[in-house]
């Protein structure tokens, strides 16, 4: 049996979610330089996987006070149950983000889990790591039943870290998000509650740290 807890830590500082090299937090307005560095740094790494940007829109990498906004929004939506996203930290320095979002009540009881990482960070399987800790999250302190994960199928790197986890494909849906500006198709991803209760030890064990 691993001797990991289910519940997360919490600190003076808010709630922390830790694996084996990482930990996850909230981010807060004094985030600001290292998530803008990060970003700007990673602008061609990231964009082409992710929504086009309302144009007129205050940029968050750019204006602190819309960076502020973007807390704030992502704190509500903490609250309210909606979605839930952290910050990735690896040596304590900040390195992505994961989140789980379209979070779902009711008969569904899902959620989305999406995820970005600096490209000096990539192939280290940070990322791998952090979709276990979100998902012990989700599933043992949230309550949900399902989690999905969504990918556009040219995107090798992320299909990767379900290959690592051994995350079951459940086929293809066309057309399905749009993604810097064009409708794309994307390969979905998901495990239940009932696989995290079969893989629990082994996914612990691989990923998730002892004092968690």
């Amino acid at each position: 049996m691993s001797n990991f807890q289910a519940h997360p830590a919490r600190t003076p500082s808010g709630l922390h979610l830790y694996g084996n090299r990482i930990f996850l937090r909230s981010l807060t307005p004094a985030d600001f330089a290292a998530w803008s560095e990060v970003r700007a740094r990673n602008r061609d790494w990231l964009l082409v996987w992710e929504p086009q940007k309302f144009k007129h829109a205050p940029d968050p990498e750019t204006d602190q006070e819309a960076f502020r906004a973007r807390c704030a929004l992502r704190d509500r939506e903490r609250q309210n149950g909606s979605a839930y996203t952290f910050g990735l930290f690896v040596n304590n320095a900040f390195a992505g983000e994961m989140n789980i979002n379209m979070v779902q009540r009711g008969a569904l009881m899902s959620g989305t889990i999406g995820y970005w990482i600096d490209q000096a960070q990539a192939g280290q399987s940070y990322t791998a790591e952090g979709v276990v800790v979100v998902s012990r999250y989700a599933f043992e302190d949230l309550g949900l039943h399902r989690l999905e994960i969504c990918i556009v199928p040219r995107n090798e790197n992320s299909q990767r870290v379900m290959e690592k986890l051994d995350i079951r494909n459940e086929g293809t849906a066309l057309r399905f998000l749009e993604i810097n500006g064009v409708w794309e198709d994307h390969v979905r991803y998901a495990i239940t509650i009932e696989e995290w209760q079969e893989r629990r030890e082994e996914l612990a064990n691989d990923w998730l740290s002892a004092n968690s």
